[in-house]
């Protein structure tokens, strides 16, 4: 009986379109493709996709604090994993939907006031099929890191291993030009349980 799995683990996926995984004919991403691995493992485990469509990180400040808490009532093993920052880096009128500065100072805000209370992971934001936004992306990604590395919080850089990828390149390109199809999520999936992070936070 002491190899037993944890029991009752709730874990709340917080972002926008690639949490949500826009584009997949599947209705997975890749939220759903870790949540069934994890299942196939024998995890008791309850998945909440919380990704909202086009959300800032101004938007999802707004909001996760109220959604959390009511997925995670004591009791339970809960955890939180973040991803975002591509709509940040998005021109609108020329300009960029939130600026490099207010991002980071957003992100540090959310991961602050979220580490208090739970453990959290966060996942960096993927590349699309656009050359010029790809690079306020990388740039965006980097400063996370090293971010997440001042306030002690794992951060999985997934934009290199994306960028390089023709399966994610491809199917976001044939889509809307941002979102990847199903192999695509795939591999981000891939990526994340290949994680040794991940690989502790799910250690018997």
């Amino acid at each position: 009986m002491g190899d037993r799995f944890p029991c009752d683990i709730r874990i709340c996926f917080i972002g926008d379109s690639m949490v949500n995984g826009t584009g997949d004919p599947d209705c997975l991403g890749w939220v759903g493709r870790v949540g069934q691995a994890l299942k196939r493992e024998g995890w008791d485990l309850t998945v909440y996709n919380l990704g909202v469509r086009r959300e800032t990180s101004l938007q999802i400040e707004q909001r996760w604090l109220q959604e959390v808490t009511c997925r995670l009532p004591e009791g339970c093993d809960r955890r939180l994993v973040f991803s975002f920052g591509v709509n940040d880096t998005t021109l609108e009128e020329g300009k960029l939907r939130v600026d490099f500065e207010a991002s980071i100072a957003c992100a540090r805000r959310i991961l602050c006031e979220a580490k208090q209370q739970y453990p959290v992971l966060m996942i960096g934001p993927p590349a699309i099929a656009d050359a010029d936004q790809n690079q306020r992306i990388a740039q965006l990604s980097e400063q996370y890191a090293v971010l997440c590395a001042e306030l002690d919080v794992s951060y999985l850089s997934v934009y290199e291993s994306l960028v390089k990828s023709p399966v994610w390149m491809k199917e976001a390109a044939a889509g809307d030009g941002a979102h990847p199809g199903a192999g695509g999520y795939a591999e981000l999936a891939q990526l994340i349980l290949n994680w040794p992070t991940w690989k502790t936070w799910f250690s018997r």
